[in-house]
């Protein structure tokens, strides 16, 4: 094996693999060569990686102890401590998260010897430290003296199996309903979706017998360009959307009078009734409504920022350094943006203000202490409205379960605040396939490895925080992220990219202690190319797997109701798929031909063979599966689709509200940009007027009948 292979190896870039026409495919060594440099390795020649995998020996052997090792709980730990050869007594003081601590010293020739090295003529050995007695689970950090030196170590126990509501752990099954939150139409909001409107659906489902209310990513987005829409390619994964506030709920609370007679005002109204009546979601038309008059109310309040200034302090202590910085970034851009309309991609702000700890960097924070306030003020003020709609749906069994992207745009707050952990020089994508044969780059940088592993897991810990927050569940967007993700080095396409694998178990520790600490179950969405095994592994560790209808097929045809998982959510469709009615008529293929998105023409005709073929074989699923009556219309099929999801054995069906409401038109056509108008066709309904919608009452008895 050459340097170069044996590094990229190393790091954890795959040598090869097998696309979706079975053919293995080897990574080149430019690629490797372009994936090694966005990790901050440099190997242009063997000479450089040789001298590399040197580095990489030496930080390994004298780092004393790991960074973080994770495990789950037992009557004892064996920690691996690398010291030289010959060292005498170890001293060591282990601090729970409690605050209790325990301490020891021992000679190092004494413990059990695992492996040695010679680096530069000392001699190295690798050697286990037992701590007796079981650990509680959660993050303990042991520190280790040998000599005068000192080392760390953060020791996660972890359950080893996600938190399931005591309900499904008893085998009951339960349903529930999505929505995209800012597609929603209501009386009071001011043309997106609220979370005063999601306070209201969820009262209205529980009303209704549901035990989930399943949303889109809540992430934030841009408010310099509103019209960047996609909930997956968001500013930040750490911070909620601040579109989604109910500002006419927060000037009446704050008794903003300046606000109110604002919002009264003729010219207001016009506008408010202009986004109100809109066909899709006029992002910029939201933005131009609520950001000034959310403006106007933080400084009404100021500067004690009215009755709630104890708790907004405590908000924004609790939430930390990377909350700050991030703030930071949102006052850093809303400047940079007033000055030039490419100034917000913080890779093209002048080279002293790319870095958050720049002496630039502090100075602003220090003379701009009012704008990062503010942005604190819109992150606790969109939490709390959060938090009220989380109650009413508390006393459902999983409540609001909440979804999580992949990644965030490049030019957004997480990769300016968090640049050490977050590649630049490679995005997220998916290798050439059927369906897409040039591949696919979705735009979004990925988690360095070696740094996460460096870090302790701090930022994928943080991440899951933000995320369980509120919320009872969460869908991990590509869940085989957890396993490897495919890496595509900026600026080539994506047919010359490779997997790059991530410390699964690791990671699955980690995600099944923050699920038993926030009582949040965990859906992992499996779709696409599943490694072999994966699906298995995430059973094991109780993440349910996602099952959509239309991708349920064997041999025999549909997968039967009685052989889906146990522990998965069966949908019938998602944000990138096709409506029951769209996929019953075939209007979404008509859509796809008219957007040029089958590059041969012969592929237009097999894809409509095969969904006649599909139509036939899943109506002959319904009806063996004791499904009465014909299916002659796209709301009959739902209708069906919905009845053969609730008689499965998942222990969640979710129906979309899409399928609820008769939508035709696609939320989101996968590939396309500017094309379609994607992740803005509003709901053809209120929801005052789908409580009474007798369509939408016949499917919720039937699913409180099916799913009790």
């Amino acid at each position: 094996m050459n340097e170069l292979r044996a590094l990229a190896e190393r790091c954890g870039i795959e040598q090869s693999f097998v696309d979706a026409l079975g053919v293995a495919r080897e990574t080149t060594p430019e690629t490797r060569q372009a994936l090694l440099a966005a990790m901050g390795i440099k190997a242009d020649s063997e000479e450089a990686a040789r001298d590399e995998l040197r580095r990489l020996d030496r930080e390994e052997w004298r780092q004393g102890l790991p960074p973080a090792l994770v495990t789950t709980q037992s009557a004892a730990l064996s920690v691996p401590v690398t010291l030289p050869a010959g060292i005498g007594v170890v001293a060591w003081r282990l601090t729970l998260e409690s605050g209790k601590q325990s301490s020891g010293k021992v000679p190092f020739a004494l413990l059990c010897l695992v492996e040695g090295r010679t680096l530069e003529s000392e001699q190295y050995e690798r050697r286990l430290l037992i701590l007796d007695g079981q650990l509680p689970l959660g993050y303990h950090q042991l520190i280790l003296r040998p000599g005068a030196a000192e080392c760390a170590c953060t020791l996660i126990v972890s359950p080893g199996t996600c938190w399931l509501p005591p309900d499904i752990d008893r085998g009951r099954r339960l349903w529930g309903a999505s929505i995209q939150l800012y597609l929603l139409r209501s009386a009071t909001n001011w043309g997106i979706g609220d979370f005063t409107d999601l306070r209201h659906f969820a009262s209205m489902m529980l009303g209704n017998h549901a035990n989930a209310i399943g949303l889109n990513p809540l992430h934030a987005m841009f408010l310099d360009n509103p019209e960047h829409a996609s909930p997956y390619s968001p500013a930040s994964r750490l911070l909620l959307n601040v579109l989604n506030i109910d500002v006419a709920g927060m000037a009446r609370e704050s008794e903003c009078l300046e606000a109110l007679s604002r919002i009264r005002s003729p010219e207001f109204q016009r506008n408010l009734a202009a986004c109100r009546d809109a066909r899709e979601v006029d992002y910029s038309g939201v933005a131009q409504l609520k950001v000034p008059l959310l403006k106007m109310i933080f400084e009404s309040r100021r500067p004690t920022l009215g009755p709630r200034c104890v708790e907004f302090a405590a908000f924004r202590r609790e939430a930390g350094a990377t909350f700050e910085r991030s703030c930071l970034f949102l006052a850093l851009q809303t400047h940079f943006a007033a000055q030039s309309p490419a100034l917000p991609d913080w890779r093209r702000w002048p080279a002293g203000f790319q870095c958050p700890q720049s002496a630039q960097v502090k100075q602003f924070a220090e003379t701009h202490a009012e704008e990062v306030t503010f942005q604190a003020w819109l992150q606790f003020i969109a939490d709390r409205q959060l938090r009220e709609a989380a109650r009413a749906a508390a006393p459902m069994v999983v409540g609001l379960y909440r979804d999580l992207a992949v990644g965030a745009d490049p030019s957004g707050a997480e990769t300016w605040s968090n640049q050490e952990a977050v590649v630049t020089g490679a995005q997220v994508g998916a290798p050439p396939d059927l369906y897409n044969p040039p591949g696919q780059d979705w735009g979004l940088p990925p988690f360095n490895p070696l740094q996460l592993k460096k870090e302790g897991y701090r930022s994928f810990i943080e991440l899951l925080r933000a995320n369980m927050r509120h919320a009872g569940g969460l869908r991990i967007d590509h869940v085989m992220a957890l396993q490897h993700l495919y890496w595509i080095p900026r600026g080539l396409a994506p047919a010359q990219g490779a997997y790059v694998n991530y410390p699964m178990e690791d990671l699955i520790g980690v995600l099944a202690l923050e699920s038993h600490r926030n009582r949040c179950l965990v859906v992992g969405e499996d779709l696409g190319t599943v490694p072999s095994g994966f699906r298995e592994r995430m059973t094991e560790a109780a993440i349910l797997s996602y099952r959509v209808l239309f991708f349920e097929k064997d041999e025999a045809g549909f997968v039967p109701p009685d052989r889906y998982p146990r522990l998965s959510l069966a949908v019938a469709g998602s944000h990138d798929l096709p409506t029951l009615r769209s996929w019953w008529r075939g209007s979404d293929l008509i859509l796809k031909a008219k957007l040029g998105l089958f590059p041969d023409p012969s592929l237009e005709t097999q894809a409509k063979e095969d969904r006649d073929h599909d139509r036939q074989e899943v109506l002959k699923a319904f009806s063996e599966s004791g499904l009465s009556g014909k299916v002659k219309q796209g709301d009959q099929f739902a209708d069906a689709a919905h009845n053969y999801l609730a008689a499965s054995t998942s222990a969640i069906a979710m129906v979309q509200i899409d399928d609820i409401t008769r939508e035709e038109t696609p939320v989101n056509v996968p590939t396309t940009s500017t094309q379609h108008p994607n992740w803005r066709r509003r709901l053809s309904m209120s929801l005052e007027q789908l409580e009474r919608d007798p369509g939408f009452l016949s499917l919720v008895q039937l699913l409180s009948r099916l799913r009790p």
